[in-house]
């Protein structure tokens, strides 16, 4: 009857350890996928999401790619709001509405590329890569004579031949951290509480010349940011020029930080 209970208890022992030992290589496991994780995305080459700042500047950028319907309204509120933006312009659209992109550069906005074609730049050689945004950057300074210092890959896509051949260039690589996700439609007060609960100080707001209910949003948020003591600023004068790093998440941070 002993021998009998010994060989049950064993059996159950065996059995708890058996479930124990799964458990404790299932977290090693998770702790070590999630290790590797962290280390690649360290060692990747990644663009501008926000800056590390205190001093609660954010900026604010409109991705052209197709139509001017909604332009001249943005445009209207930007300027009534007393705000600089950032334009990203595909070359085509620059091409197609050479009028609209000069009246944006004369108000006083920010203009970078945001390539020539609008395609998945991470399937690109490194020399079609070069080819898109030399042509995209000429397109642009043909029409306002100025520079161009930012690009913003389209659809958020990107690799580290992406990024290191645009920083390569002299462009800074650009996305953003704040998405208004007004490309879905969402209405005004939709898109103004997607922007306004989610910015913190260093932020880049996404939005596009095309939305249908961006420039309605505008006032709304301009003015609620503003009164929460944030600044408005072009992505140029947000950013670092130098003696930065970028951590895991994007974010662009002055070498000398704490």
């Amino acid at each position: 009857m002993r021998m009998k209970f010994f060989t049950v208890k064993l059996k159950t022992l065996l059995s708890a350890a058996a479930v124990l030992l799964a458990v404790a290589v299932a977290l090693l496991a998770a702790n070590f996928s999630g290790a590797v994780e962290v280390y690649s995305s360290v060692n990747r080459s990644l663009p501008i999401y926000s800056v590390g700042r205190d001093d609660n500047k954010i900026a604010i950028s409109f991705d052209c790619a197709w139509g001017v319907e909604y332009t001249d309204d943005i445009l209207k509120h930007l300027e009534e709001g007393g705000v600089r933006a950032t334009f990203f312009t595909v070359e085509f659209w620059a091409k197609d509405h050479p009028d609209y992109l000069k009246k944006v550069s004369d108000a006083g906005h920010e203009i970078g590329t945001h390539s020539a074609t609008h395609s998945y730049m991470s399937r690109l050689s490194e020399s079609e890569i070069r080819a898109e945004l030399r042509s995209s950057v000429d397109a642009i300074t043909a029409v306002t004579g100025k520079t161009v210092e930012l690009f913003r890959p389209p659809y958020g896509d990107y690799d580290d031949l992406l990024i290191d051949t645009s920083n390569a260039m002299g462009l800074y690589p650009i996305q953003w951290d704040v998405d208004s996700l007004d490309w879905k439609d969402l209405s005004a007060s939709d898109i103004a509480e997607r922007v306004i609960s989610r910015v913190k100080s260093g932020s880049i707001i996404l939005c596009h010349n095309n939305g249908l209910h961006t420039a309605e949003a505008l006032p709304i948020l301009i003015d609620t940011l503003r009164a929460k003591g944030f600044e408005f600023v072009p992505i140029g004068e947000l950013i670092y020029r130098d003696g930065y790093k970028i951590d895991a998440t994007g974010r662009q941070i002055a070498e000398n930080a704490a």
